[in-house]
């Protein structure tokens, strides 16, 4: 019995399962065209001028980030932001003249 309780808690010690990461992150958002918009969980946050400036803040863990400006395509990503500030960098792709 003493045997497979000190292998229960050997075993637990050993960087299982972790739990969902808590904190604040805030994202600062550099992009080109600077006038690009930026959509945090498909919820608008403002342009990559202003995010390049003021950070946005929420809660760290898992986002999608949506960055489109008129006559480029989108860009869509996904990060895992961590607690404190993480800096995207991104330029947009230009659509081809008609």
């Amino acid at each position: 019995m003493l045997t497979r309780l000190g292998l229960a808690l050997g075993l637990s010690a050993c960087g299982g399962p972790q739990g969902p990461v808590t904190g604040t992150a805030s994202l600062r958002i550099v992009a080109e065209p600077d006038n690009a918009v930026v959509e945090v969980d498909e919820r608008y946050v403002g342009t990559a001028h202003v995010l390049t400036v003021r950070p946005h803040t929420l809660p760290a863990g898992i986002h999608r980030i949506t960055v489109r400006s008129p006559g480029y395509f989108p860009h869509d990503l996904e990060v895992d932001l961590p607690p404190g500030e993480t800096m995207v960098q991104i330029s947009l792709r230009p659509e081809p003249a008609p």
